[in-house]
């Protein structure tokens, strides 16, 4: 599991590096909100389908509470 997660902080720093190269000088803005609605919707999608729609087992999954789940479902739509 740890060259997993080690596989995905790297993702996620290879994809910062070419956020601040694109920016070419210009100032970023919100980066902590930007990365974690990038990460956090595809996760959800990815873990429910898992889950067989299942919210109390993607719950589970995630090791969030089903009522966490759902608020975050509903904040990006996907419920």
């Amino acid at each position: 599991m740890t060259s997993r997660s080690n596989e995905i902080a790297d993702a996620v720093v290879r994809t910062l590096d070419q956020y601040f190269r694109d920016l070419d000088g210009e100032k970023p803005a919100a980066i902590h909100d930007m990365v974690i609605r990038n990460v956090e919707r595809p996760m959800l999608q990815f873990v429910l389908q898992q889950a067989g729609g299942n919210q109390t087992v993607a719950a589970e999954m995630l090791g969030i509470n089903r009522n966490t789940l759902r608020r975050k479902l509903t904040d990006y739509e996907l419920l």
